[in-house]
């Protein structure tokens, strides 16, 4: 009986293994007519006052597209097939976790949501409107490490929403 069940998950292991690579996301990409697309800097509507994190989102969204897509870098609007429009709607920095002798934050969290609105500049419509979340917890008290977790926010928000972008699903 054990012999037979580990050849059977040896069996199904090998089956995972060998049609991994066979399933397509076709036709879950973006239109084929978008060549070109403008990403104006982020605006900051979160209040928090930090204008270097617009650039951040917005250079960190070109780095992907550049980078990940084939699609090129337009910098005049007005002249791209697509624009992705993107603000920074919160941010937040707050403990997360509390040590249980002094009730005093051993970590905090930082949290990043951005608002995205993609469209299509060639057939006039909206591709998506819709906000991304990033968050990382970091030692309280460590400034490095504060930096460090407001990279990874953004990374994460920025990857969630060019994924989507370049998706369409």
């Amino acid at each position: 009986m054990h012999k037979r069940t580990g050849t059977l998950l040896l069996l199904f292991g090998l089956l995972a293994v060998v049609l991994q690579g066979c399933y397509s996301f076709s036709g879950a990409s973006l239109p084929e007519h978008l060549h070109t697309v403008a990403v104006p800097l982020f605006d900051d509507t979160s209040r928090a006052g930090i204008a270097e994190y617009r650039e951040r989102c917005t250079r960190s969204l070109i780095n992907s597209i550049e980078a990940q897509s084939e699609l090129v870098i337009e910098a005049d609007p007005s002249r791209a097939d697509a624009v992705l429009t993107g603000a920074i709607i919160s941010y937040a920095d707050e403990p997360s976790q509390l040590g249980s002798a002094t009730e005093r934050a051993v970590t905090n969290r930082i949290t990043v949501v951005l608002k995205a609105d993609f469209d299509d500049r060639v057939t006039r419509e909206k591709l998506f409107s819709q906000t991304f979340v990033g968050f990382a917890d970091y030692t309280a008290g460590s400034y490095a490490a504060q930096q460090g977790a407001i990279d990874s926010a953004i990374d994460m928000a920025v990857e969630e929403l060019f994924n989507r972008m370049i998706s369409n699903w």
